[in-house]
């Protein structure tokens, strides 16, 4: 089969022919269409996330069909579609695993990461932590939905019956985000890079009351702020941004180093917390919103062999919404 194969950092992604996996006992054999491009996946070629297996087939927003099923899977069949998000596994057996916050479990696998990905015309998965996907979203459309919508969904958790939200950043999950927060009669204020007039039109496009760059104050007190973008400077900013007792949530996997900031912009019972991962409990609950809200993801398409262009076009933010590499059937 083909893959977009990561072997070092510093250097791009090699399209090669590798051997088609076969399904382990647990696993089943997916047929990949498309697979969503994320800044985790940046962030592992970049080399800010530590010891991925290598050589590796990155991608961990899967939308394909399930071509073989191994020995004691009995929850998919051949010809289901279904999704393969970042949480690719964990132990079933640990403290966190037995209380359903499986995404602290210090034995956990990665999609992506520690387990090819979907970069590549064929995946393997564990059935356990694979997801039906809704008739109502096509291949392409639905690709974001596994990491960008599940991740922001998450954090969108965190911040309670907040109805006033800021979103530090304005890229994948916050376009998918901010349709859910309205959904919910929530008000979305959206923060960009300075220059970034595009995504910032983009933001009141979908709804956002309002948008401008992250170095400005919003017009009025938030309740609650999420940051997407991988800033460390951020967090005093959306800190100053919300009201007494609000709540912070850092939802990205990676960060750059934090400033010190004075007490007092924690101080009245703010919070600020991280998000990682997600659970299967997570996956399961967005994907029965996302259709009823209607989530529309925007996405830009790149074949496989341009998944190189399609990473570099997410670092330096040549498009709004979301970038999937689409893999057309063969034979």
């Amino acid at each position: 089969m083909k893959a977009m194969i990561f072997t070092e950092v510093g250097k791009p992604l090699e399209l090669k022919k590798i051997e088609k996996p076969e399904p382990g006992p647990n696993q089943v054999l997916i047929r990949v269409s498309t697979c969503g491009i994320c800044r985790t996946d940046l962030h592992i070629i970049d080399g800010e996330l530590p010891s991925p297996k290598l050589p590796l087939v990155p991608g961990h927003q899967i939308i394909g069909t399930v071509e073989k099923v191994g020995e004691k899977v009995t929850n998919l069949k051949v010809s289901d579609r279904v999704g393969v998000p970042w949480l690719g596994g964990s132990c079933g057996e640990c403290d966190f695993c037995h209380a359903g916050k499986e995404n602290l479990c210090s034995h956990a696998l990665y999609t992506g990461y520690q387990i090819n990905g979907g970069f590549a015309e064929y995946c393997v998965a564990n059935a356990q932590f694979t997801f039906p996907i809704p008739n109502a979203f096509p291949d392409l459309q639905a690709a974001p939905l596994l990491c960008a919508g599940l991740i922001g969904y998450r954090a969108l958790r965190m911040i309670g019956n907040a109805t006033k939200i800021g979103f530090y950043g304005f890229g994948a999950s916050a376009h998918i985000l901010i349709q859910v927060v309205r959904h919910k009669g929530g008000e979305v204020y959206a923060f960009t890079r300075k220059d970034d007039i595009e995504a910032q039109e983009f933001a009141k496009s979908l709804g956002a009351v309002w948008s401008g760059n992250s170095e400005e104050a919003p017009p009025s007190v938030l309740d609650a702020a999420i940051i997407f973008a991988p800033v460390g400077a951020l967090i005093p900013r959306a800190l100053a941004a919300v009201k007494h007792g609000g709540t912070v949530v850092c939802a990205g996997i990676h960060m750059s180093e934090i400033p010190a900031f004075s007490y007092d912009l924690l101080w009245n019972e703010r919070v600020l917390r991280s998000v990682a991962n997600l659970t299967r409990k997570d996956g399961e609950e967005f994907l029965a919103i996302a259709p009823n809200v209607p989530v529309k993801t925007e996405v830009h398409s790149y074949p496989l062999e341009k998944a190189n262009e399609a990473l570099d076009d997410l670092r330096n933010g040549k498009f709004t919404g979301a970038a999937v590499i689409q893999i057309p059937p063969t034979g």
